[in-house]
């Protein structure tokens, strides 16, 4: 009996280390219907993802999904900086999914997130962009490369060296 209380116990222990860690998958391109999704932007203004990845083509880019209310964002942004600082020569999208505009917006100022785009899903969690990336954790990172394909689907850690090393091999 004490056996299966500690193979319980270390089970769900160990369950959130292994519920988001998703092995890399071969999506290269996004969805049409992914990239008709909107955001607004710091003006107020709707925009498409489309759009937004347009903006930065012939750039690499990294995008990180947080939100003002997650812990795990909050306590990864000194490696997003540092990450950035790391890059210039790579622009950062922030994807919001604060509960609203104002939160938001307070967020990118108080966690100084200037030093990129920034976008809010006014629609929420659920949308097709978010859908079709499985997001499934925040925060979360991807590595766009300059056509507007995905170089690394999946990063739950601005430290992750996965980060970095697809960076420096898009930069070569």
């Amino acid at each position: 009996m004490r056996h299966i209380f500690y193979s319980f116990l270390l089970s769900f222990l160990f369950y959130p280390l292994t519920a988001q860690k998703v092995p890399e998958i071969l999506k290269k391109e996004f969805s049409q219907e992914s990239l008709v999704q909107t955001v607004d932007n710091i003006e107020g203004d709707k925009t498409s993802i489309h759009s937004v990845l347009k903006k930065h083509l012939g750039k690499i880019v990294v995008i990180e999904f947080w939100a003002s209310w997650c812990k795990d964002c909050l306590l990864s942004m000194p490696e997003t900086h540092k990450l950035s600082e790391n890059n210039p020569q790579v622009d950062f999208i922030y994807l919001s999914l604060d509960r609203s505009e104002d939160t938001w917006k307070k967020g990118i100022e108080k966690y100084n997130l200037s030093m990129g785009d920034n976008y809010w899903f006014s629609s929420g969690w659920k949308n097709p962009f978010n859908e079709f990336i499985d997001l499934n954790w925040i925060p979360r990172y991807m590595v766009i490369d300059t056509k507007g394909k995905i170089a690394k689907y999946y990063a739950i850690s601005a430290k992750d060296p996965e980060l970095q090393e697809t960076i420096n091999l898009l930069l070569q």
